[in-house]
């Protein structure tokens, strides 16, 4: 079942949480890819310096201020592309992450998906899809199996030391057990592998 409007019209925090377990499907060129999200980070709005809406409204981060329920897609590096889902209500630039996903359907054998620019060269996700609407039958989220709280882990968001106190906050979440979340946590000294 597709996830209604109303699923992104809530805080950024609430549905990086939601979206674990749910699956992200492009139908697209007589061709369905489907992953499973098993790793996402929010980005709460202009007073997170680590959201691209933190210095201000900009043709790049128009579609950060809604309304919630589009695609922002984006390129880092100059070469990875990043898939985020904008939500909370118009006028607040806040927007998920998804950072990994597990190949459902559709993805190239062995392809990696531990990554945002991964999973969006696995899934063919690029910058003509920025600003689709995530109830378009070529781009949406269906629900999956939800993942219980006792296997989401949280910690801080990846790349982002340039926003200060803000790179800290646990606004990562993943899927404790699965095998294609894109970073593992930092070991503590002397823990064992």
């Amino acid at each position: 079942m597709r996830l209604p409007a109303s699923f992104y019209a809530r805080p950024a925090l609430t549905v990086a949480r939601e979206l674990l377990g749910t699956h992200l499907i492009l139908d697209e060129g007589g061709r369905r890819r489907v992953g499973r999200i098993v790793e996402t980070e929010a980005y709460v709005g202009e007073h997170d310096l680590a959201c691209h809406a933190a210095k201000g409204r900009t043709p790049r981060t128009e579609v950060l201020f809604g309304p919630p329920g589009k695609a922002y897609v984006y390129l880092i590096y100059g070469m990875y592309h990043c898939f985020n889902v904008v939500t909370d209500v118009e006028g607040v630039a806040s927007a998920v992450l998804v950072r990994a996903v597990e190949p459902v359907a559709g993805l190239p054998p062995g392809a990696r998906t531990d990554g945002p620019g991964r999973l969006c060269r696995a899934l063919e996700l690029t910058l003509a899809h920025n600003r689709w609407d995530l109830q378009s039958e070529q781009l949406h989220l269906e629900a999956g199996t939800p993942v219980p709280e006792a296997r989401v882990a949280r910690g801080p968001r990846i790349g982002v030391d340039y926003a200060g106190a803000w790179a800290l906050e646990p606004y990562r979440l993943w899927v404790r057990d699965s095998q294609h979340v894109s970073r593992p946590p930092a070991r503590r000294r002397g823990e064992r592998a």
